[in-house]
């Protein structure tokens, strides 16, 4: 039986996806996530608190990374462009000198989904202050932040795939 790659779990193996298929072709797919994920909204709403919540996880995990000058959401950021997050160096010339400042940048569907997604994200893209390349160092830091941190990866994916299947399709 050949089934459908789903484009956010293309990664996985076929196994893994067909039994995913199964929770869709069953419609228990929502049902899986409620389940594990009760509380579907955070308190982190604006771009300040946005900033107080990710400095507190760089202060406990990475307090000799660089300074992060500024987080915010971002509403141009999403799932077509294959982007749930970004962190960069703006380097901006002031005077004789080069300064560089580090930004992190959130999806803005981080607003709408459960804490725990959130926090992985931030994970993430903290993570980017040490390992540049999604290599095995950077993931090991991942999971030194937040040792649920594949399982959430993974279950992130599979809410954006019921979140793409739940949209209505445009001819």
């Amino acid at each position: 039986m050949t089934i459908t790659p789903l484009k956010f779990l293309a990664g996985y193996s076929l196994v893994l996806q067909e039994q995913v298929h199964v929770l869709i072709n069953q419609g228990r797919l929502g049902e899986y996530l409620s389940s594990r994920y009760p509380i579907t909204e955070h308190s982190v709403q604006t771009d300040k608190l946005l900033y107080q919540y990710v400095t507190t996880i760089k202060q406990e995990y990475l307090k000799n990374a660089p300074v992060i000058d500024k987080v915010s959401y971002d509403s141009k950021l999403d799932v077509v462009h294959h982007a749930l997050g970004l962190h960069t160096a703006v380097s901006r010339v002031q005077g004789q000198k080069l300064k560089a400042k580090k930004e992190i940048r959130i999806a803005s569907l981080f607003k709408q989904v459960p804490p725990e997604f959130l926090k992985m994200i931030v994970v993430h893209e903290l993570a980017h202050l040490r390992e540049q390349q999604h290599n095995k160092a950077f993931y090991q830091l991942c999971q030194h932040m937040e040792p649920n941190y594949h399982q959430l990866e993974f279950d992130l994916r599979l809410l954006l795939t019921h979140q793409d299947l739940m949209q209505p399709k445009t001819i």
